[in-house]
């Protein structure tokens, strides 16, 4: 079984034909379609516990490194008569496609693959995502001085 990267000649994913990378033939690297970056074409490698995603917008080069446990699942689309398995993220700009078949029992053995993979959920598209709840800065002066400090009121100079 031959190595599915950018250089072995198997379809990229996001292209038009039909793509499935493999779960079990991880780490593996290829190119997506991304319409921000320069010349519409991002790199990305992921691995069993990260992502990483690389990508030039105006001349600038730039690679995120995400947690695979960061992403909220694997999500299946529909899009006219084929079926596209995303990996989802909170921003839709770091969403990663994982297979694109027309074969409903290819991509539900897939779906179920990467899951199991990644330990992620599987989700229907079109399912709620509710943003992260905000995380609750305390005090911010609390990092920065003694309990005891806290307590004191300060004193006119």
């Amino acid at each position: 079984m031959r190595r599915q990267t950018a250089t072995s000649g198997s379809n990229p994913a996001g292209s038009s034909r039909s793509t499935r990378l493999d779960p079990l033939s991880l780490p593996v690297r290829f190119d997506a379609h991304d319409t921000r970056a320069d010349g519409g074409v991002r790199q990305v490698e992921l691995h069993r516990e990260r992502v990483v995603l690389r990508r030039a917008i105006n001349g600038m080069r730039m690679a995120v490194n995400i947690s695979v446990s960061d992403f909220r699942g694997i999500a299946l689309r529909e899009t006219g008569e084929t079926q596209l398995l995303v990996l989802i993220h909170r921003d839709p700009s770091l969403n990663i496609p994982l297979c694109e078949s027309a074969d409903r029992a290819e991509i539900a053995a897939a779906w179920q693959g990467w899951s199991e993979i990644f330990g992620l959920p599987q989700l229907q598209d079109g399912e709620s995502f509710e943003p992260a709840p905000r995380r609750r800065r305390r005090n911010a002066i609390r990092w920065r001085r003694p309990r005891f400090l806290i307590r004191r009121r300060v004193g006119d100079a």
